[in-house]
């Protein structure tokens, strides 16, 4: 019952993961369109920033934004914080049943660097919480007080983050770790700094007094954050399952460029949206941004430069049925004998025919990466991964 189990807590975990992104995301993207969207007209109530009519849902809406504070507080008021903290809470516990529980396969990888289970565990988070640290101090600092220097700092601390990660973990675990640095840094926005600040803005007028405009901009400048971010957050968390993002040689500077392709794609929408020229040349950066990742992957799997100069002109099946008997089929066999796993992994079992039906997988996740074997378990050699590229590229 055990694998049963966890296999169900995995699954119902993602669930609500992504249920509480997708609330989450929603309302950021929402309120950065409403936030561009506002226009100033004539007669407006003083102290605001301007209006908005939208219609959904059969009925109209009237959007107004005070640039501080309304005069009187309303009875009513609604406060989004929890779509933030359900969505980072439900992943870190994702994180904790399948990276952290798993870390000897999913996070550790004994060619990059030989960790303990705990040392791996105990720098992920640390690197988490030193993250999230390091933005906030760049941002409260003299730095903070220009929003160019400021993205172009963080974008320097995060791809070199990235290219840590990648001499620590696992292709897989680096990338899924600087994603979860991101969701941080975006929860932490929200729970240490826009929600408090809020906070401060409600009991000011409950004291009477004007709050200071300062707490609105402060939490603005966060906000916009929150919005540029998401975009390469949702890639770096789907990079697990594709292993020509994930484990591949150059995947850190995947990251450099997914977080340029994702900026470029927000400032599109966020420009029409507050209706200024539409900035096409933005899809020009998208499009060259992705064709690099694309060049990159073929670079092969992390340590090895893609050589397969020694491969031989003709692989037979025999040689790569060895190779798969000896390296995968421990998991992928009809019957596993590997610790807890019960039955093949996705159903994938690699024996006979089956290493020839699977041969395009065999390609993408043991060849032209090293996502398979998981944490290179069972030791597959560089020379074994060319072998079975070549081979697995000749199948039609």
């Amino acid at each position: 019952m055990e694998p049963i189990l966890w296999e169900w807590i995995n699954a119902l975990a993602r669930w609500l993961h992504v249920i509480t992104a997708i609330a989450w995301i929603g309302s950021s993207f929402y309120f950065i369109h409403l936030d561009a969207s506002l226009r100033k007209r004539a007669g407006a109530p003083a102290g605001t920033a301007g209006d908005a009519w939208q219609i959904h849902g059969g009925g109209f809406y009237h959007m107004t934004k005070y640039m501080v504070a309304p005069p009187q507080l309303p009875e009513d008021l609604t406060w989004f914080k929890w779509e933030s903290y359900a969505t980072w809470l439900s992943g870190f516990f994702l994180m904790c049943v399948l990276y952290y529980r798993g870390a000897d396969l999913f996070l550790i990888d004994q060619d990059v660097l030989a960790l303990a289970h705990w040392q791996a565990v105990a720098i992920s988070v640390g690197a988490l919480v030193a993250g999230w640290v390091a933005y906030d101090l760049m941002c409260k600092s003299p730095l903070g007080r220009n929003d160019g220097a400021l993205a172009l700092a963080g974008f320097v601390m995060l791809v070199a983050t990235a290219w840590a990660m990648t001499r620590i973990f696992s292709g897989r675990g680096a990338m899924l770790q600087v994603g979860a640095l991101m969701a941080t840094m975006m929860a932490c926005n929200v729970f240490m700094l826009i929600i408090p600040n809020q906070r401060k803005t409600v009991a000011a007028m409950l004291r009477g007094e004007t709050p200071d405009p300062s707490l609105g901009k402060k939490a603005k400048q966060r906000s916009l954050h929150n919005n540029y971010l998401t975009l390469p957050v949702v890639f770096l968390m789907l990079s697990n399952h594709y292993p020509l993002v994930s484990s591949t040689r150059y995947n850190w500077m995947m990251v450099a460029l997914v977080l340029v392709v994702g900026t470029a794609i927000r400032h599109f929408f966020n420009s029409r949206h507050a209706g200024k020229p539409t900035p096409w040349w933005t899809w020009g950066v998208a499009a060259a941004g992705m064709a690099t990742c694309v060049w990159l992957s073929t670079m092969g799997p992390a340590g090895t430069g893609g050589d397969s100069a020694a491969v031989p002109v003709k692989v037979g099946f025999n040689q790569v049925e060895e190779i798969v008997s000896t390296r995968c089929s421990m998991c992928h066999a009809a019957q596993p004998v590997w610790e807890g796993i019960a039955t093949p992994p996705r159903g994938v079992v690699l024996e006979g025919d089956g290493i020839r039906r699977h041969a395009g997988e065999i390609r993408l996740q043991a060849g032209f990466s090293n996502a398979m074997p998981p944490a290179n378990i069972t030791g597959i050699t560089p020379q074994e991964r060319a072998v079975l590229a070549a081979w697995s590229g000749d199948i039609k």
